[in-house]
């Protein structure tokens, strides 16, 4: 599977499913956060508080990382791009939800709130090529596992 775009449609089918990622921006160790998404926009969101070291570091817009990895392990990706802090109050109405609420005691007019953006830059992200075709061919001595596995694999911009 080397067109790009179909690595691109697995990754944002998989990561709108199973929403956990780890999200880092440089001097913060990587953390898990659930993402929020706002239609079929490619910007992913993220609710925290204000106290958190996250919140904390973001007086402006960083560099940031997220890594994300299928519950199914079928697809992992590592993703650059820029997260800031996002106070745009319709955006918290169309994301706010039960799971959120539960979080934040005042509800959506909670002071600690905080609404983060990730804009992602670009991606590498890879299939899971252990298949029963490979492991066959793997037991048989046929074909090359590494050139079989650089068809799951793809740099791309999102």
């Amino acid at each position: 599977m080397a067109d790009k775009r179909e690595f691109e449609a697995k990754f944002w089918k998989s990561i709108r499913s199973d929403m956990t990622v780890m999200v880092s921006v440089s001097g913060i160790d990587s953390r898990p956060m659930t993402a929020q998404f706002d239609g079929d926009r490619k910007t992913i969101y993220f609710f925290t508080a204000s106290d958190t070291e996250l919140a904390g570091k973001l007086t402006r817009a960083r560099k940031a990382t997220l890594v994300y990895a299928s519950k199914k392990h079928d697809l992992f990706a590592t993703v650059h791009g820029t997260l800031r802090i996002d106070s745009d109050r319709g955006t918290i109405d169309r994301l706010w939800n039960r799971f959120v609420a539960a979080w934040f005691e005042k509800g959506k007019d909670d002071p600690k709130l905080r609404l983060l953006r990730f804009e992602p830059a670009d991606a590498q992200i890879w299939l899971d090529a252990s298949s029963l075709v490979a492991g066959v061919k793997m037991f048989l001595g046929l074909g090359d596992p590494k050139q079989d596995y650089k068809d799951s694999v793809a740099k791309m911009p999102l």
